[in-house]
């Protein structure tokens, strides 16, 4: 069964905050005030992860993990906001990925490269173009659990090379599979210390959605290792098994200023001259000063 993440979750939502000069509202009764205190989180449970959580939004990441969901990932649009394809160099998480986010239409003798071949991988399909589609990046470290079954050993990149011409392998070093061992399968400890190794790498790359495909058992072992400071049914959302053709989407945060690269969207204003008056004496000075222009 193959997987594929998407890093935007129902329980996380993206906002604008802008500070306004010298704008007033109108005080809420005091009863208002109360309840909403009353009601409010603390401080102290906000940190302990038990209300809304904010964070820069340059210093998170969207992730799309997905699985056989062409249809829907085209219909919903989020097709068109993935700015990369991340998927493990195992022919069946390729031909998913392909699958999902390619372009259509290829002929023979276009000017671009194919995502993939006609029938690559005994696959009975005809070829994926590359047009209008985002660029595809094999990494090793998304890859299944390592070592013992055959089905997790991937062939030579030369090969995949020919069958997916428009993939980018460049970041694999070695052409035969050198990870894979015939009588030692990876513990599953080591299979979430690749995962963590992952998403640390993710923070590498300049895009900020992201989709990733790769395999449920990958999946599992990494995503134990998130959740520890959220609400119990939180943390069992993120941890739980992918069921196939599923399609999660989640947030991931840099709390430890991984990422080097500066906000795109936030805006430092200006400091207007003159002192930060309160609004009633502002307010005072400024009919003052229209009075004395003869505009009132």
């Amino acid at each position: 069964m193959l997987t594929a993440i998407n890093l935007t979750s129902p329980t996380c939502c993206s906002i604008s905050l802008f500070s306004s000069a010298s704008s007033k509202s109108p005080s809420p009764p005091r009863a208002r005030v109360s309840a909403l205190c009353r009601s409010s989180l603390s401080v102290a449970d906000m940190d302990s992860g038990a209300g809304p959580s904010l964070f820069p939004l340059h210093r998170c990441k969207t992730l799309h993990l997905v699985d056989n969901l062409r249809k829907h990932v085209h219909a919903c649009g989020l097709a068109k906001r993935i700015e990369l394809v991340i998927t493990s160099p195992l022919l069946r998480t390729m031909q998913t990925a392909v699958g999902v986010f390619g372009g259509e239409g290829y002929k023979d003798r276009m000017d671009v490269l194919p995502l993939m071949v006609a029938n690559a991988g005994e696959c009975n399909r005809s070829a994926i173009s590359s047009l209008d589609s985002p660029p595809f990046l094999a990494v090793e470290l998304c890859r299944e659990h390592l070592g013992v079954h055959p089905c997790d050993k991937r062939r030579s990149i030369s090969d995949y090379q020919f069958l997916f011409p428009a993939i980018d392998f460049s970041l694999i070093e070695s052409d035969e599979d050198i990870l894979w061992k015939a009588n030692v399968r990876e513990t599953n400890e080591e299979v979430a210390a690749r995962g963590l190794k992952f998403m640390n790498w993710l923070w590498t790359r300049k895009e900020k959605e992201i989709a990733i495909v790769t395999h449920s058992g990958f999946l599992f072992h990494t995503l134990n290792a998130f959740g520890n400071d959220c609400h119990p049914l939180v943390k069992t959302e993120i941890c739980k098994h992918f069921a196939n053709c599923e399609l999660r989407s989640m947030i991931i945060v840099d709390r430890s200023m991984a990422g080097s690269d500066s906000s795109t969207t936030n805006y430092p204003g200006k400091i207007p001259p003159g002192l930060d008056l309160p609004s009633d004496i502002a307010d005072g000075k400024l009919e003052n000063e229209a009075r004395n222009s003869g505009l009132t």
